[in-house]
Order: C-alpha cells, then sequence, then structure tokens
C-alpha cells in the first residue's frame, strides 16, 4: 500500500531519524554513520537478548545495518525510523533463531548490561511491574537473574518487551513491527510481565512506602501544609 503524502510529510517534520534516512537514500554516506552511531549499541544489545547469543548480536546488527543501506533507494518514511529498522532487526532475529534451532546450538546468554544502551535488570524488572532490587547486585549476579528471568520468555514476549522497553514504542508500533495487532501486542506484553514478576519476585521486593502520620499527628499535619 503507497504512503500518503502526508504521513510522509509528518514524519519528515517529526523525526530527525527519518531526515537522516532521507540522505541516506541520496548517497549521504556521512548521514549513514551518524545513524549507525546512534542505534548501534541499542541495536547490539536488542539482538543478543532476541537470539540468546551474546557472541553473535555484533555480526547480527550489522546484518541489519547491511539491509538498512541496501534498501535505501527504496526507502519511504512511512513510519518512525526506530519502527522500520526494528522490524529488519526482528526478521533478522527471527531468521538466526531458526538457523540455531535447525543447529541445535541456542543457548541464552544475556549481554554484558553495563554496554551503552544496554537492557539492565532495572529495565527489566520495571517491565514487570516496578519493583526493585532487594540489594545491590554484582555484575554477574545481575547478568544471572536477567538472564533467567528473559529466558523465561517466549521469543514473541522476549520481542515485544524488549522493543517496548527500548525505544518506547507504542502497541501499534510494536504491532507494525512484529505483524499483529495492537491488542494482540498489548495481551502479549501482559503476559510477559507476569511471567517475569513471577520470575523476579524472589529477587525484588515493592517499592517504599512513604511514612503515612499516626492519626492525631497533629504536629506532622501541619508540616504537611
Amino acid at each position: 500500500m503507497a504512503t500518503s503524502d502526508s504521513t510522509i510529510r509528518r514524519y519528515t517534520e517529526s523525526d530527525p531519524d527519518v531526515r537522516l534516512m532521507l540522505r541516506v537514500r541520496e548517497g549521504d554516506a556521512l548521514a549513514f554513520e551518524e545513524l549507525m552511531a546512534r542505534h548501534q549499541a541499542k541495536l547490539v544489545s536488542l539482538m543478543g537478548y532476541l537470539v540468546g547469543r551474546s557472541d553473535m548480536a555484533e555480526d547480527l546488527a550489522q546484518d541489519v545495518f547491511l539491509r538498512v543501506y541496501r534498501s535505501r533507494e527504496r526507502y519511504v518514511p512511512g513510519s518512525k525510523f526506530t519502527t522500520w529498522l526494528y522490524t529488519i532487526a526482528n526478521n533478522v532475529a527471527s531468521n538466526a533463531r531458526r538457523t540455531l534451532a535447525r543447529r541445535k546450538e541456542v543457548n541464552l546468554a544475556a549481554p554484558d548490561p553495563a554496554a551503552s544502551g544496554a537492557v539492565t535488570i532495572d529495565t527489566i524488572s520495571s517491565a514487570a511491574s516496578g519493583l526493585m532490587p532487594t540489594r545491590q547486585f554484582d555484575r554477574s549476579e545481575l547478568r544471572e537473574v536477567v538472564r533467567q528471568a528473559v529466558e523465561g520468555l517466549g521469543d514473541r514476549q522476549r520481542t515485544a518487551v524488549l522493543l517496548s522497553k527500548f525505544e518506547h514504542l507504542d502497541y501499534a508500533e510494536i504491532g507494525e513491527v512484529m505483524g499483529m495487532t495492537p491488542q494482540a501486542i498489548k495481551s502479549l506484553i501482559a503476559r510477559a510481565r507476569g511471567k517475569l514478576k513471577e520470575s523476579l519476585e524472589p529477587y525484588l521486593v515493592d517499592p517504599p512506602v512513604a511514612d503515612t502520620p499516626p492519626p492525631g499527628d497533629t504536629t506532622a499535619r501541619r508540616a504537611e501544609r
């Protein structure tokens, strides 16, 4: 379906990444380098989680950018740039998972959470319910907690949650990436959050509640005014 002129104009005016990609379409190599600099760290981390192989993440991210570049002459801004980018990333990740499944080599290993733009325990726990760690985790513990929580999600649940937390994509945008309806995405993320909460509850506690003055404490009530 052709993209309307008004849609093209809307995304061109509102999204600086779209404007960069339009420059790439015209052969501007520096614009492509800037797009890579903006998104590479997050994309590498995302691919590591989607495929479950941190050792493959950088190569897969490069594959995504290669596809972006090869598609430059056909690019039409019908959505945010990140929606289009993550659609390509989701296809690359799906192909990689199928290849690994055939080789029986799937072994989920979370990327280093300290990497720039990477998902951390705070990101995953906030996706579940806003819970916070019971104590300060060291890096190895944090990796293991995240790995186990993410490993418990199905491929589609993992993709939907990570897209939501990486770029704050809404249900419609995630649905566009994954080829699903917004309502289906909403249901998918709700189920994923439930699974994450169940997996993380042994390690997490509810956030502290502000102290409430006891009944009849007029001094505290005056201080609040």
